[in-house]
Order: C-alpha cells, then structure tokens, then sequence
C-alpha cells in the first residue's frame, strides 16, 4: 500500500474498477439494457435474484426511486441476506442441488420473462442451476458476476461450469477473487470489499440503459418516482396500477 489512508486507497480502487467497467463492458451493457427494454415492449417480467451479499445489488434495482417499477426480486427463503441464524447458513445453502429447481418451480417465472442473476463467484450450485433452469423455460438471463473466479478457482457445481457459462449475457465487474482491495502489513488478512458497490453501479448502469432505450422507441418507462417529493406517490401509484399483473412486490 502507497502513503495515502486505507480510505482513499480503497476508494480510489473502487473508481478504478468502476471505470474499467465502464470502457470494458460498455457493449455487455448496452445489450443488457436492449433486452431488458425488449422484454418491457414485449409484455415480458423481469426478475433479479443474489444470494448473500450479491442479493444485495439484486435488491438495489427493486421498487427502487429512479428504478424501473417491472423489476421483482425473486427472493429464496435464508439465502437474500445476513437475517438467517446462523448467518452461515446461507452460504450452505447456496451449495444445495436443487433448490434452484424447487424455487423456479413456485414462482411466476415464465417465457418471455427475463431474469437478472448476481453471483460474484458464479462458482456455487444456486446460481448455476438457477440459470440453466430458468433458460430451460425460455428465460432469459443475464449473469453479472467475477469472470476471474471462472480462471482461478473450480467450480463447486457437478457440472464443473459457472453461471457464466449458462446466461444469454455476461456482465461482468472485474472483481478479484477474494473480494478485497486492500493490504497491510500488521493486517493478517485482506480488506475493504469492493463488489457491492461495482455491481449495484454496473446493474443502474443497465437500467438507465434500458429506460432511454424504451424511450427511443416511444414508449414511456415505467419507471418510479422518490416517495419523499411532492406528487411521488401519486406517480407511483399510478404506474404501479397500470402494470399491477407485472409487479409481484404487492402481492
């Protein structure tokens, strides 16, 4: 580590990889947003899932100000965040065949649909299985994930393959494995993750993406207002109205 504070250190790496996205995945990006856009226009869903710390960037991009209102999180039971007990749990059951198939199988899931999955390491069973499975029913899914995981460790899936390996788009955050942008002498261990904040900006970046593209075509984002400015409400409630049989956050 140079001179400068672990604080600006750290910042000044997220930066760096926040502009390594921009001008490595721009195309990735831009073919996100199409199909999010293409998906809105043909009256398709569109669903995000994350296990752990990814969901939080699922998350992000739900019932989200500024966000498109179409975007449901497709939520399984001990795995969204560090609310199970033990939290460890949770990474246990991101190594469970199954569950992917299990969870699909009950949710509103259908072709034409299009599904957003996060997984840093892509290496797990969940996300894997997640991916192969919703495709199996004429999902489409974009992958945002680690592609250095897929070079530098094994897959924990039977397969041997990635969620990379399974999505009709790659996004991928430039995150190296492990997960820590800082080092000290007198700290045993590496620190300062930087995922959450690359990949919940990489998704916006999708999203801003995908409403000018519905723009473009003259068709008005469906897209949600801050709650806490005169009229947001109002606005919200009338677009949340007008694609109730799409938003499955209300029910």
């Amino acid at each position: 580590m140079s001179d400068r504070k672990p604080a600006g250190q750290f910042l000044d790496a997220a930066i760096d990889l926040l502009r390594r996205v921009r001008d490595e995945e721009a195309g990735a990006i831009e073919a996100a947003g199409v199909l999010l856009a293409d998906t809105v226009q043909d009256g398709g869903r569109l669903f995000a899932f994350g296990a752990g710390h990814s969901s939080l960037a699922a998350q992000d991009v739900v019932y989200r100000a500024g966000g498109l209102a179409l975007m449901n999180l497709l939520a399984v039971p001990g795995v969204v965040g560090v609310d199970v007990m033990p939290a460890t749990l949770g990474s246990a059951l991101e190594r469970v065949d199954g569950l992917a198939r299990a969870v699909l199988d009950s949710s509103p899931l259908r072709a034409g649909d299009t599904l957003v999955v996060v997984s840093l390491s892509g290496r797990n069973a969940l996300p894997v299985e997640m991916a192969v499975n919703a495709r199996s029913l004429g999902v489409k899914v974009i992958g945002v994930t680690s592609v250095a995981y897929a070079r530098e460790t094994t897959s924990r899936h039977s397969s041997g393959t990635f969620l990379k390996d399974h999505c009709d788009l790659v996004l991928d955050s430039k995150i190296a494995v492990g997960d820590a942008e800082l080092t000290l002498d007198t700290v045993p261990a590496p620190f300062a993750p930087a995922s959450t904040v690359v990949t919940s900006a990489l998704l916006q970046a999708v999203m801003a993406t995908a409403a000018a593209t519905l723009a473009d075509r003259g068709i008005e984002p469906p897209l949600l207002r801050s709650g806490n400015v005169d009229g947001g409400l109002e606005w919200n409630g009338r677009v949340l109205d007008q694609y109730q049989d799409r938003i499955f956050y209300r029910r």
